[in-house]
């Protein structure tokens, strides 16, 4: 019965209350289902990306979607609609799809704040994750997540789905195979026209939504109209800013070119709110370089930049994502858009094998899918998530603070900078109080 309480009870997230999170008693995990067996899953979280992923489950063979999860009953009872659910199994406490034995895995596709949070608490009951990009808020976060994923033998897939994409995989072999030699540079780009953010007034919330809940395990800040639900992802209290929306997946895949499989240990990063003058936090143009030093194979330093400008349709190679990879026998440019252009020394084109292909979701929910079955490894675990995510993290410190960091890649620490070192987590709340249930 304890056990049963610890788990339920969401422990006050302080730095030394996720961690006891993290550690709650790793569930008895049964083998992995057989291929003839159903998957349960549960949907946390019940925006456009949550019903999209709970879409592609349920047109995988054998799997079921039993819950719809939120907040918000309106978001709530639409999802259930959507996907054809009973009004019995669209609920607004996590926990309860947490409680039952029969789900097997949760997709997590709440707002930024809630990914690590509300995964770690799934890993602990057992159950194995889907969760959206980014896979954290901050970097302690998502280094706790790993763990936890560790310790309860969960699979853990995040939502960078160009991982899953056969173009990627094959693009990524010829650059490990050394099609343009050693690789020392890579550059990403996240450069797109978005609009400025509409004025909001603080009020109090609508009555279809739970905003204490919503809020869950962050510090309270008033509810504000502009806030809640579409653009969270501005504000530091909730949101990874558009470096964490988009640009993570270009970093991610600019990361897995480059061959760095580690933190990096300096970064440097520039930019605000250069075109648009409204209440985001976040920049709408952003310069970051970040430099490892790596073991290898080949051991050396590399160089990842990542470059944002938010108020343009004026990008490289007429593609507003992509990444170029620079060796010292050519240049590929690759996009999760489907595109990939290789040129070898003296811009020479060269032609490969690999079929263009967009980002492809259906193939990264397949893959997850099989990994719960023993039938594969998931081609985006929580430390592939954690080492991509924390990028997004340390180019948002740095340009948020407008110097260059020091970064320990063992430790996770920011070294000799205590105000960027404080910015790699946050402070918490026990917003449940009591165990549900009890």
């Amino acid at each position: 019965m304890q056990e049963t309480s610890n788990r339920r009870e969401f422990l006050k997230l302080s730095t030394a209350g996720i961690a006891a999170a993290a550690t709650l008693r790793a569930a008895n995990i049964s083998a992995a289902p057989s291929a003839n067996s159903k998957l349960v899953v549960g949907l946390i979280g019940c925006g456009g990306r949550g019903v999209h992923d709970a879409g592609l489950f349920q047109a995988t063979h054998n799997v079921e979607v039993a819950y719809v999860c939120d907040v918000d009953d309106e978001r709530r009872a639409a999802a259930a609609s959507t996907l054809g659910l009973d009004a019995g199994r669209a609920i607004p406490d996590m926990r309860v799809v947490l409680d039952d034995k029969s789900v097997d895995a949760v997709i997590v596709a709440t707002p930024d704040h809630w990914h690590s949070p509300a995964s770690i608490l799934a890993a602990g009951a057992g159950k194995h994750v889907y969760v959206e990009k980014p896979i954290s808020h901050n970097i302690r976060e998502s280094r706790l997540l790993v763990e936890a994923a560790a310790r309860n033998r969960t699979i853990v897939q995040h939502g960078t789905q160009c991982r899953s994409t056969q173009m990627m995989i094959d693009a990524i072999k010829l650059l490990r195979e050394g099609l343009i030699g050693n690789i020392l540079v890579a550059k990403c780009w996240n450069v797109q026209r978005r609009g400025p953010l509409s004025p909001g007034r603080d009020a109090d919330p609508p009555p279809n939504l739970d905003y204490d809940n919503w809020v869950g395990p962050a510090t309270m800040t008033p509810y504000r109209t502009n806030r809640v639900h579409d653009r969270w992802t501005w504000w530091y209290h909730f949101g990874t800013g558009d470096m964490g929306n988009d640009g993570v997946h270009d970093i991610d895949y600019a990361r897995w070119g480059l061959g760095v499989d580690t933190h990096p240990e300096k970064v440097s990063g520039f930019g605000g709110r250069f075109h648009f003058h409204d209440e985001v936090e976040f920049p709408d143009t952003q310069q970051v370089t970040f430099e490892y030093n790596t073991s290898g194979p080949p051991a050396g330093r590399r160089l990842l930049i990542y470059e944002q400008r938010l108020w343009s349709t004026n990008y490289p190679h007429n593609c507003d994502s992509g990444a170029e990879f620079y060796g010292d026998k050519g240049q590929m440019f690759l996009s999760r858009r489907g595109k990939i252009e290789v040129r070898g020394d003296g811009n020479a084109p060269v032609k490969t094998a690999v079929t263009p292909e967009p980002q492809n979701d259906v193939a990264h929910v397949a893959n997850f899918c099989a990994a719960i079955r023993g039938d594969a490894k998931p081609n985006a675990d929580a430390l592939t998530g954690h080492l991509s995510t924390s990028l997004c993290h340390l180019g948002n410190i740095a340009t948020r603070l407008g110097r260059s960091l020091s970064f320990d890649p063992q430790t996770e620490q920011i070294v000799g900078d205590d105000e960027a070192n404080t910015l790699t987590r946050r402070e918490y709340r026990n917003h449940w109080g009591t165990p549900h249930g009890a």
